[in-house]
């Protein structure tokens, strides 16, 4: 049986971190039947605000770093250069009018046939007003 394949928002990450929270590390550890996927973007993004990230949070910028160095080692990260044109395409008609900025985890989603792990209201209702009903809910 293979694995199941899980793309994590953004909003989710950085949820997480900023709110000092350990369940998303905790819920993507040791889950030996769900691999967890992320754009490439992802890991850079989430460095790039670490320090605000510590600060929301209330912890260390050390403690930070070993928080964000537990989440990113736990995330396969890819490089949606590699997508197919036609799957781009297909996220951006679902994500158009929704939230376009959601697009890599949605070809993301559909290029791995995973499932999209997000606690984001709005983008679900416009996507599953689309025809998008691969959602992951632990």
């Amino acid at each position: 049986m293979k694995a199941e394949r899980v793309v994590v928002d953004a909003n989710l990450a950085f949820k997480a971190l900023a709110a000092g929270r350990g369940d998303l590390r905790e819920r993507l550890g040791g889950a030996g039947e769900v691999r967890f996927f992320a754009p490439r973007f992802l890991f850079v993004e989430l460095f790039k605000h670490k320090e605000a990230l510590a600060q929301a949070a209330k912890v260390t910028p050390e403690a930070m770093q070993e928080a964000l160095h537990t989440l990113v080692t736990r995330l396969d990260f890819v490089n949606g250069a590699n997508l197919p044109l036609t799957t781009w395409m297909e996220a951006y008609r679902l994500c158009r009018g929704v939230d376009e900025k959601d697009t890599p985890y949605v070809a993301l989603t559909l290029h791995l046939e995973g499932r999209l792990w997000t606690e984001v209201q709005e983008l679900k209702s416009g996507l599953r007003a689309k025809g998008f009903n691969q959602w992951f809910e632990p």
